[in-house]
């Protein structure tokens, strides 16, 4: 029989020296590279992408086959995002999708479509939803989805197009974009 233990069998003292120049290194690695920050009260929301919603509106009421209608974005609120996508099934069409950060940071989406609202709204919400009510904006009625678990969904049918708003905000934020949508589309 041997009269030692095997190394691994001792104690933990050699690991715990081995560790702590690994830990010294990975540490001096992330300051050099400045992607590391202490922050004790939790992460800060950086900086608001910018968008060009002026330029992409005007595209879309070019490209697409319907009417698009360009918001009075409300004081405060900043474009961050655009994108189009077709909406598929029955009913379906194109889309134009802009997004914008509200004055106290909340998300709020405007989506124009010349598909059907049956179609529109799975689409948008990523599964189906119940109508919950109706909201009145500026003489114009809006359908209300929103079960109170998922982000409520206000659709209103222009006729030629289907204008819906979405997102995290608050029911005055709706109220608000909702408001500033005009009747008449942008020329082509």
């Amino acid at each position: 029989m041997p009269d030692k233990k095997p190394r691994i069998l001792q104690n933990g003292h050699d690991m715990l020296w081995s560790l702590i120049p690994l830990v010294l290194a990975c540490l001096l690695i992330a300051g050099i590279a400045s992607k590391c920050e202490f922050s004790p009260g939790g992460p800060k929301p950086g900086p608001v992408p910018s968008f060009d919603a002026d330029a992409a509106f005007k595209y879309d009421s070019r490209e697409l086959g319907f009417p698009i209608r360009k918001p009075v974005i409300p004081e405060g609120w900043q474009p961050n995002s655009g994108s189009r996508s077709i909406v598929s099934g029955d009913g379906g069409g194109d889309s134009s999708n802009i997004g914008f950060i509200t004055e106290v940071g909340r998300y709020i989406q405007l989506t124009q479509s010349d598909a059907t609202v049956e179609t529109l709204v799975p689409f948008v919400a990523g599964d189906g939803r119940i109508q919950s009510g109706t909201e009145q904006v500026g003489g114009r009625q809006w359908d209300v989805f929103d079960d109170g678990d998922s982000e409520a969904i206000w659709i209103s049918d222009f006729g030629d197009a289907r204008v819906l708003i979405t997102g995290p905000a608050p029911k005055h934020d709706f109220e608000k974009l909702a408001s500033a949508i005009d009747v008449a589309p942008l020329q082509r």
